[in-house]
């Protein structure tokens, strides 16, 4: 499929997947918020999903050793056993629902929520809360292939070290996109061209990989906070005039 793409988009979709993976790394997300945009530009959307999936995936398990120092197990398993709820609703909207109504109430309640956060609203911390929010990521990430919001809005409520955030949700992510991507293969198929696309994107992931280790050590907590406002901004604008 890239082959019948310009060489520009090509570039340019480097350039993204590049600055996609540096902030996944050096923050534990944003590869879905920055990189499903203009995947989605160039890729059908089942193939943008399954792409972002495939990239994400490698990305957690690249971290996984050096991250786990700083992973919350107990929060971790709360999270997993929210998915299990979350999961099959995602695939089931992804199948029967209008993308466009669900994309435009899901933006607007982001971008809502996030000027709340900055207003200085936080979220008491709970084993409930934990399981809840792991639900809605899970059903986030089948159904749109966007499984940070609700993560990043939680851990941001609850002003979580961005050593926690980052290691945590690479953990969860490790998993969710796991079993996100089978599920989407099982029910929505999957085609030769999305895994040749995906292998080709890699050395550009590889170097975001070391470009983005080196940009954690560089980011404050309040720099990391401010990070977490745009990106979260940014995603609730997207899916709002992605429908437009």
């Amino acid at each position: 499929m890239l082959a019948g793409v310009l060489l520009e988009t090509i570039i340019l979709l480097s350039i993204i997947i590049l600055a996609a993976s540096m902030l996944q790394t050096s923050t534990g997300f944003g590869f879905s918020i920055v990189a499903t945009p203009f995947l989605l530009v160039i890729f059908e959307p089942r193939e943008a999903i399954q792409m972002n999936l495939i990239l994400s995936l490698v990305i957690s398990i690249a971290l996984i050793v050096k991250i786990k120092k700083d992973i919350d197990i107990g929060i971790l398993k709360r999270f997993i056993v929210g998915s299990f709820v979350g999961l099959p609703i995602g695939i089931s909207t992804f199948l029967m629902m209008n993308m466009t109504f669900l994309k435009l109430g899901v933006g607007a309640l982001i971008m809502v929520l996030t000027l709340l956060l900055m207003l200085k609203f936080r979220i008491r911390q709970s084993r409930q809360r934990d399981m809840v929010i792991g639900g809605v990521s899970g059903a986030f990430t089948t159904g749109i292939g966007i499984p940070g919001p609700p993560i990043l809005l939680y851990f941001s409520g609850t002003d979580t070290s961005k050593e926690k955030l980052r290691g945590t949700t690479l953990a969860f992510y490790l998993w969710i996109y796991a079993v996100s991507l089978i599920i989407q293969v099982m029910f929505a198929g999957t085609s030769k061209e999305i895994w040749q696309s995906s292998a080709a994107a890699l050395p550009v992931v590889l170097i975001g990989l070391l470009l983005g280790q080196v940009l954690f050590r560089w980011i404050s907590q309040e720099l990391f906070r401010k990070l977490t406002y745009v990106l979260l901004f940014f995603s609730g604008i997207y899916l709002c005039i992605q429908q437009f």
